[in-house]
C-alpha cells in the first residue's frame, strides 16, 4: 500500500465522547426542566454536530422552544462541553497503536467531524493524539460540513493529500455518505454513533475493531504507484 490519506471521524470512531455529551445534553434538559437522556439514548443522536444534537434532545422529550431559545440552549450547550470536554470521555482500543503505525508507514492522518473546530482541537489536544494530524477539519472550518464531500475533499487537502488515495474512517450514516458523495472509500466501525446499523450503510469495508483498519484500508487503497 503506497502512502495514503486516512481521513477520521472524530465522535464514536476515535474517541468515546457520549458520557461527556450527555453531561452537556441533560444540562440543556435541565434548563427546560426535561427529563434527562441515558447515555444509550444519546448513541443514536450523535454526528450532525452540538445543535442537531439539542434539537434530537428536544424532540425526544416532545418539546419545541423559540429560536432566541435555542440559541441559549446551544450557547450553554457549547460552554458546559468546553469546560467538561474530557472528564469521562476515552479512546477507543487500539487507537493510538494503530494511528502510529499508519504514520510510520508514511501515510497522512486527518479529522473530518461535525464538532466545532475549536473543539475537536481541544477535545484532540487532550486525548494526546493533535500532534498526529495533518489537518483537522470541524464543522465551522468551511464552509460546508459532512455530508457535504467539500468538507471532506477539503480536509484531504488541508493536509497535502490526494482524493485518488484516500480513504474514510467512520461510524455513521452521516460518514458513508460523505465519503460516497465524494467518490472516496470508506471504512465503517460497527461500534460507534449511528441511527442505523453500520451494516446497512453499504460501506466498502465494516469492521468490529479499530485495530482492523490498516488491513481493510489496504483491500481498498492503491497497492503501488503504477
Amino acid at each position: 500500500m503506497m502512502p495514503a490519506t486516512f481521513v477520521f471521524d472524530l465522535d464514536g470512531t476515535l474517541v468515546d465522547t457520549a458520557p461527556d455529551l450527555v453531561g452537556a445534553l441533560n444540562l440543556v434538559l435541565s434548563l427546560e426542566e426535561l427529563k434527562p437522556v441515558t447515555t444509550d439514548e444519546l448513541r443514536h443522536m450523535v454526528g450532525h454536530g452540538a445543535r442537531a444534537l439539542i434539537q434530537k434532545g428536544l424532540a425526544s422529550r416532545g418539546r419545541a422552544v423559540s429560536d432566541a431559545r435555542f440559541e441559549d440552549l446551544v450557547r450553554a450547550f457549547l460552554a458546559h462541553y468546553e469546560l467538561h470536554i474530557a472528564d469521562e470521555s476515552g479512546l477507543y482500543p487500539d487507537v493510538e497503536a494503530v494511528l502510529d503505525m499508519l504514520a510510520d508507514a508514511g501515510h497522512v492522518l486527518a479529522v473530518c467531524t461535525n464538532k466545532p473546530e475549536k473543539l475537536s482541537l481541544l477535545l484532540l489536544e487532550k486525548m494526546g493524539l493533535l500532534p498526529r494530524f495533518a489537518a483537522v477539519c470541524g464543522a465551522d472550518t468551511f464552509p460546508v460540513r459532512k455530508p457535504d464531500p467539500a468538507h471532506l475533499t477539503g480536509t484531504i487537502a488541508l493536509a497535502g493529500g490526494d482524493v485518488r488515495n484516500a480513504v474514510m474512517i467512520g461510524d455513521s450514516r452521516t460518514d458513508r455518505e460523505t465519503a460516497k458523495n465524494a467518490g472516496i472509500p470508506c471504512i465503517l466501525l460497527e461500534y460507534g454513533y449511528s441511527d442505523v446499523p453500520a451494516r446497512e450503510l453499504g460501506a466498502e469495508a465494516l469492521i468490529a475493531r479499530f485495530a482492523d483498519v490498516p488491513k481493510a484500508a489496504a483491500g481498498l487503497l492503491p497497492a503501488s504507484g503504477s
